[in-house]
């Protein structure tokens, strides 16, 4: 442990809570957020908090701190764990994968771009022109999935809409030689259409493509022109389009994407814009397309017959046994084949992007038995457990996923831990966590699955709804503990009827609408869309549409269903991870406003739980919450003891640990396993970091005595000749010269300006330094009997004068030192209402506990509706009052001196002030009903409040600038002072940019 974090940023390790409790977790999570810390460990697992701003933590040097480093020897990082899977996996020639989870908006798609970072930093030393093209075509390719898999939404604006798990095959010496790329899209299953079809890359083309582009696919720049975007309510468009726009399609031609097939790509997201602006009529019995323009344009886009497509948009063709029938659309089955088109291109692009970059990044020509074993580090970035106000059938998939991967997470830590005992000897003790298996067979089970059952109601002949998959789930289910509905619990209000079901998932309830699962699970694509695009004379879009060369009378085989297909490769997805060493980052997103200081409790507490994080902690501790080889134990430690400093005679690391701990009697909360120590508690770890800084300081300070002492003895035999030399002359010319001192202020306490007239000998060029150290002490003396017998308000009333002075000398003219600063002017400039102001005044000290008054003074002032009126200001020690003495100096506004900021005033003789507030609600004020009238009292008020912040050890800023610049109710203004001839009192005027002090200019 070569760096340990501060416990001011809380524990860096959640294993090393004092408590092992979800109020413990969640208050050192929020201390690590508050104080910056992003990042934490469970053990190997890494944390990663949302910070919602930039951080310059992920540079050239922050990587040449990690690189090589063992997990524990540096704060905790996504570098970290990067590190350590590619040294296992480079050591120890083992596959190793980074299971990256969370909800959407938590950072896990930034997550994994890092760690693609920095495993392309690290690897190729030698610079080979073909690991750096490799490198560069993996990094490119999660660039392009990202346009093309993401969308802005509501929630996030780079909101990954499919899982991504990307394999990176290294050769034997650790290079990087290609990769391969699974994607588990949502598409199929979703229900918000315009909320996945409008990816990121559709906004970056409307708004970056050059003119000629756009005009060539028929699409202008304006994305409210269409209609999908609308419904996906992603209308917003981002300054950085433009170039976006140049990197995918920069990025498509480094991967590998030919002219044509990006061509193919931009008409394919054209196609998609223009199918979602078509709409159908009816005249008469006949369903018509009322925008027939849109027809000739997507002909264009796809390369086909104009009349196939309007064919395909209105007609259905259907078998039935030898004849071949075409059935009209109604409008509304019309605008479902519509959506259905526009979802399968958009699928069928996807997945085609992702194959055609998997063909160009795959290993090619790689012989084991020539190049050495192919090992692979996998990085999966997947979506997260998610809970809304209406959960349906993407939901559904989505959680299961999670159900299938928290289960496997759980019993990889556990066997990794009952591994690591078991190899050091240590018995293991039983940990109980939510064994989920229960919940993944709910789902996937054969013939008994919420799946199965699913699948099963569609394929039954005959009209199949909704509600009958739920009566079906009803009786298949009706006793297992983790499945409800209204039917099972009448008395279950938040279910409706025919409509919910709920499953207790190991994240917490969750109830499912089952509207729309029938339609998402079935391939709801008509035959007649595939033939049409396989069809195309573009041979790109063909190839997306192999099916489509099937003629409708043969006959095919049913395809699989959205659910079974997500099963397979959720099932494949976690038998490839168990084959590997795995490594999680589990990301949290802080809140649901993107700010980058507020941490919602609830809401991080709850993706605590589904993300099973307290279940990790007590598996990881186990009864020991620290672990740690002996050699790397006894180098941090071995100054504890003195018999392991500096270095041992014992015959083992192991006998070296066991004295060090015993010595410090914690040999009770040990294990010693074979090759590692074991800490049970905390605190031991906490007590023994307490005992190393000890004597490391103390080591800091032996070395630099020894070292001092070193130089100092250099010096010494440098100088000393000079100084044998020098000594006899330097002791007469000393002697000389403070005997004459001694002689001149002899007297000097007798002297009636205690020997300020004393002219001081001139001393030799040695001592000219001493001469100034004297006199700085006769001048500190001759300070100190003058102020030692001052009262202690005239004491105050000298500080705050030095303090005006230091401010504003030479600033300012008329600083008003000669005179006496009484400070509560208000009883001696209005005799007449001075009995209203006591009694307020009593009032008011009652009320809020000050100790003194500082000022006061009548003033004119600027009110929030630019009029300027008559008032009073009362500053104490702990408030700045604002009173109107036409109401008996009522109280009308207090502002705390805590957020008093600082003070402007003019060079002037006004009498100008502007009080600086924390809330940039500024005072601005101009003293006046001075008696006698010419006093000026700025000096005053500015040295009071300095020597009273000074001795609150605050600091006042006092700015003396003309104009002064102020900010009055959040507006920024200017207030600039004007003489005026005639004018017999100081007086504001509204002016263009702020305000106008009018002053006497005779």
């Amino acid at each position: 442990m070569a760096e340990h974090e501060s416990l001011e940023f809380g524990k860096a390790d959640f294993v090393l809570l004092d408590t092992v409790s979800m109020e413990e977790f969640m208050a050192n999570l929020k201390l690590r957020f508050e104080k910056g810390r992003i990042y934490s460990y469970i053990g190997e697992v890494v944390v990663s908090v949302n910070p919602y701003r930039a951080m310059n933590i992920y540079g050239r040097d922050t990587i040449e701190q990690y690189k090589g480093r063992e997990l524990y020897e540096r704060p905790p990082h996504l570098f970290a764990i990067a590190d350590a899977a590619y040294k296992a996996m480079k050591r120890r020639n083992k596959d190793t994968c980074i299971v990256i989870s969370g909800e959407s908006g938590a950072g896990k798609t930034e997550a994994s771009k890092y760690i693609m970072q920095y495993i392309a930093a690290i690897t190729n030393p030698n610079q080979r022109a073909e690991v750096e093209r490799v490198k560069n075509m993996l990094l490119k390719s999660n660039c392009v999935l990202e346009a093309f898999g993401n969308a802005k939404t509501n929630r996030n604006d780079n909101s990954s809409r499919f899982g991504k798990y990307m394999d990176i095959n290294f050769d034997f010496k650790g290079d990087p030689i290609g990769g391969h790329i699974n994607n588990y899209l949502l598409e199929k299953v979703s229900g918000w259409l315009g909320f996945h079809i409008i990816c990121v890359f559709h906004l970056q083309l409307l708004s970056g493509a050059p003119d000629s582009l756009l005009h060539s696919l028929h699409i202008k720049k304006d994305p409210k022109a269409y209609t999908y975007i609308k419904i996906g309510g992603q209308i917003k468009t981002s300054i950085n389009d433009n170039a976006d726009f140049k990197a995918v399609a920069d990025a498509m031609k480094v991967i590998g994407f030919t002219g044509d097939e990006i061509q193919t790509v931009y008409k394919i997201l054209a196609t998609i814009l223009h199918l979602g602006n078509l709409t159908f009529g009816v005249d008469g019995d006949v369903t018509l397309i009322e925008n027939t323009k849109q027809v000739s344009v997507i002909r264009d886009l796809l390369s086909t017959k104009e009349e196939n497509v309007e064919k395909a948009l209105l007609y259905r063709t259907v078998a039935t046994g030898r004849d071949v029938i075409e059935k009209q659309h109604t409008t509304q089955e019309a605008s479902y084949g519509r959506d259905a088109l526009a979802k399968a291109m958009y699928e069928r692009l996807f997945c085609w992007i992702v194959g055609r970059i998997n063909d160009i990044i795959e290993v090619k020509n790689y012989d084991a038995r020539i190049h050495g074993k192919n090992t692979v580090i996998g990085v999966l970035d997947i979506y997260g457990f998610e809970i809304f106000q209406n959960n349906s059938f993407e939901q559904f998939c989505i959680n299961y996923c999670n159900e299938k991967l928290q289960q496997l997470f759980i019993q990889l830590v556990l066997k990794q831990e009952q591994e690591e005992y078991q190899r050091e000897g240590i018995p293991w003790k039983h940990i109980d966590y939510f064994n989920n298996q229960i919940i993944v067979d709910l789902v996937e089970q054969q013939h008994k699955g919420i799946f199965s059952i699913l699948d099963e109601a569609c394929m039954n002949v005959g009209k199949v709804t909704d509600e009958v998959f739920l009566q079906g789930l009803d009786v298949k289910l009706a006793k297992h503990a983790h499945f409800s509905s209204r039917k099972l619990s009448p008395t279950d209000k938040s279910l409706e009827f025919d409509r919910d079901f709920r499953i207790r998932h190991y994240a917490g309830d969750v109830a499912y609408s089952v509207v729309g699962f029938i339609d998402k699970n079935k391939d709801t694509l008509f035959q007649d869309f595939k033939r049409l695009l396989y069809n195309s004379s573009n041979p790109v879009l063909k190839g997306m549409w192999p099916e489509g060369k099937l003629r409708i009378t043969e006959v095919t085989k049913r395809p699989l269903t959205a659910a079974t297909l997500f099963k397979n490769s959720m099932i494949l997805l976690v038998e490839n991870l168990a084959s590997k060493e795995p490594y999680y980052v589990r990301c949290i997103k802080p809140n649901d406003v993107k700010s980058p200081l507020l941490f919602e409790h609830e809401r991080c507490r709850h993706q605590v739980e589904y993300l099973g994080l307290l279940e990790n902690v007590r598996v990881r501790r186990a009864g020991f919450a620290y672990r740690q080889t002996y050699p790397r134990f006894l180098q941090r430690y071995k100054m504890i003891s003195e018999f392991t400093w500096p270095n041992h005679d014992l015959p083992s690391d192991k006998e070296a640990v066991k004295k060090l701990l015993q010595g410090c009697r914690f040999d009770h909360d040990v294990a010693y396993g074979k090759t590692k120590v074991f800490i049970r508690t905390p605190r031991t770890l906490f007590s023994l970091e307490e005992q190393r800084a000890e004597m490391v300081q103390r080591i800091i300070l032996f070395l630099q005595k020894v070292w001092r002492g070193a130089l100092a003895r250099r010096r010494y035999r440098r100088m000393r000749a000079a100084l044998i030399i020098l000594q006899a002359y330097r002791r007469y010319k000393v002697k000389s010269y403070i005997r004459e001192v001694n002689r001149r202020f002899k007297n000097v306490q007798s002297m009636k300006d205690y020997g300020r007239h004393v002219k001081w000998p001139t001393p030799p060029k040695v001592l000219r330094k001493f001469e100034e150290s004297l006199k700085s002490i006769h001048s500190r003396w001759w300070a100190w009997t003058l102020i030692k017998g001052l009262s202690p308000e005239e004491t105050l009333q000298v500080r705050a004068k030095v303090a005006c002075l230091e401010a504003l000398k030479s600033q300012r003219a008329d600083l008003g030192l000669q005179r006496d600063w009484e400070g509560n002017y208000l009883k001696r400039d209005s005799p007449d209402t001075a009995s209203s102001f006591t009694l307020i005044s009593s009032m008011l000290q009652r009320k809020d506990k000050f100790m003194r008054v500082l000022f006061s003074c009548n003033v004119r002032k600027i009110n929030r509706f630019h009029k300027t009126e008559n008032r009073a200001v009362l500053i104490t020690d702990r408030h700045l009052y604002k009173m109107d003495p036409l109401r008996q100096y009522k109280p009308m506004k207090s502002i705390p001196l805590y957020n008093v900021t600082g003070m402007s005033i003019s060079s002037g003789k006004d009498q100008l002030v502007v009080f600086h507030t924390k809330d940039s609600r500024d005072l601005v004020v101009c003293l006046q009903g001075m008696v006698p009238a010419n006093e000026s009292r700025i000096g005053e008020l500015v040295g009071t409040l300095l020597s009273h912040f000074k001795s609150e050890k605050r600091k006042l800023q006092v700015n003396i600038a003309s104009p002064i610049q102020c900010s009055m109710n959040g507006r920024k203004c200017t207030i600039i002072v004007e003489p005026k001839i005639n004018q017999s009192q100081p007086d504001f005027t509204k002016s263009r940019s702020g305000y106008i002090l009018n002053v006497p200019g005779n």
